[in-house]
């Protein structure tokens, strides 16, 4: 039987509106209690915070998306301005980070702005005493705990996070939090970072739509794919898969929902 879970980041405006409709009438369902709804950049912003105004489930946060040019600096002060009109409704910033894909299609992107930015919304984070949800894989972790640490912020999220045991042993050090994907059905580096990474710093999440492979391949990505994230963590850490839904859940609120 399910349990209640959370999907600890998910890009709810980026899909179809039928499809948004189905996902937040199966909520209740599928014990889906909350989506942590983040956004990309200032339009992204503003269409989450309308569906969160209008579904008590979504539980917005307000970033820019690190894959991607760069806001002009209109875009950061209109950003930072409906941050400040709406701090009380957010349960956090993000999504923020640093370009590692866009790197990689690009070698000429430079990356101190984008740091430079990085850390304007670390402080924005620490200023409104809010959790930073952040898109910062392999050696580009290392990058953001360096701003973390330096502006001693200490409710960070690694979502979707890849990295080399020294990057996990530097976020562990901090207690950051990582969330992994359904990917931990089919991805044997997935399920060894589970394996090695405390139980009560991980959370679940989809990062919908985003499309997954192995026994989820042609599906639209859905919150209830987590459940069968949850099984696959109570596999790999060896405990009752009671115990693990718990955990996970009781995390999740206690780092973004409770003030």
């Amino acid at each position: 039987m399910f349990k209640k879970i959370i999907d600890a980041h998910i890009h709810i405006d980026n899909y179809k509106e039928q499809d948004q409709i189905r996902i937040l009438n199966d909520l209740e369902k599928d014990q889906i209690d909350s989506l942590i709804s983040v956004s990309k950049n200032l339009s992204s912003v503003k269409q989450v915070q309308k569906l969160a105004s209008k579904y008590k489930a979504i539980k917005p946060a307000f970033g820019f998306h690190p894959e991607q040019a760069n806001p002009s600096e209109m875009e950061v002060i209109e950003l930072t301005q409906f941050i400040e009109q709406h701090a009380n409704e957010m349960v956090a910033i993000g999504e923020v980070g640093l370009p590692f894909y866009l790197k990689q299609e690009d070698p000429s992107v430079k990356i101190e702005a984008y740091i430079e930015l990085l850390e304007y919304f670390i402080k924005l984070a620490k200023k409104y005493e809010k959790p930073i949800i952040l898109h910062a894989v392999y050696e580009d972790a290392l990058i953001a705990c360096d701003l973390l640490e330096k502006h001693s912020v200490k409710q960070a999220h690694f979502h979707w996070f890849k990295g080399d045991n020294q990057t996990i042993e530097r976020i562990f050090a901090n207690k950051y939090h990582i969330s992994v994907t359904p990917d931990i059905c089919y991805k044997k580096r997935t399920r060894t970072l589970v394996k090695q990474y405390p139980l009560p710093l991980i959370m679940v999440e989809t990062d919908g739509p985003w499309t997954f492979s192995g026994q989820f391949k042609g599906q639209m990505t859905h919150p209830k794919m987590m459940h069968m994230s949850i099984r696959k963590i109570a596999q790999v850490k060896k405990l009752p898969l009671e115990e693990v839904y718990q955990s996970i859940f009781n995390t999740t609120i206690d780092f973004f929902l409770n003030d």
